[in-house]
């Protein structure tokens, strides 16, 4: 499964994966990697020049996992051990910001938002029709930028960390609202031993 979730904002190269896929054996991935190209959920692409790479990429059945990963994170937020300061990847971050947005506190709401997490540009953007759009790459006139990492920027989101932990360029009242945008839900309740 994180395999999957690594590349739902797109090809990857086996370096990057490995890189995000913490504590992974070249070994390992490369046995996920051939399963699930087997199974028709991934294929093995070359890039064009100049860049002339080889990625991975999820193939359409592959991508139809995305609302599995965004039921499968709510449901684990309500876990009474999660903790959202434990290490974030960029990809878990973004869907998990797609994820936890509460349409009801933003209203029409309209945002760009840039974050750069490990060297990477993100972009995280809501329309006033409160469509979203996350991926990576960068964002032409963002209204915020954010730099840290993801673990940081998962700290001032959801677990009040101050701001002053992050980087921050441009609107910063809309920085601040970051915090009320992605309420955490309700603990579940542990079961009567």
């Amino acid at each position: 499964m994180p395999l999957i979730r690594e590349l739902l904002l797109g090809p990857r190269r086996f370096s990057d994966l490995k890189t995000s896929l913490n504590g992974i054996s070249a070994n390992v991935l490369t046995q996920r990697l051939e399963g699930l190209e087997a199974a028709g959920v991934l294929v093995r692409r070359r890039l064009p020049p100049p860049a002339a790479v080889q990625v991975y990429e999820l193939t359409p059945w592959g991508y139809e996992a995305a609302p599995i990963f965004q039921a499968l994170g709510r449901w684990a937020v309500r876990s009474p051990d999660h903790d959202p300061t434990r290490p974030f990847s960029p990809v878990s971050l973004m869907l998990s910001l797609r994820t936890m947005l509460s349409p009801v506190v933003a209203g029409d709401l309209k945002a760009k938002i840039q974050l750069v997490m490990n060297g990477e540009p993100f972009l995280w953007a809501r329309n006033k029709k409160g469509d979203i759009r996350i991926g990576r790459g960068e964002l032409d006139d963002p209204d915020l930028t954010i730099r840290g990492s993801p673990s940081e920027i998962a700290s001032y989101i959801y677990a009040g960390a101050p701001i002053s932990t992050l980087d921050i360029d441009g609107d910063r009242k809309l920085a601040a609202k970051l915090p009320g945008l992605f309420p955490m839900p309700d603990k579940a309740a542990l079961a009567a031993a």
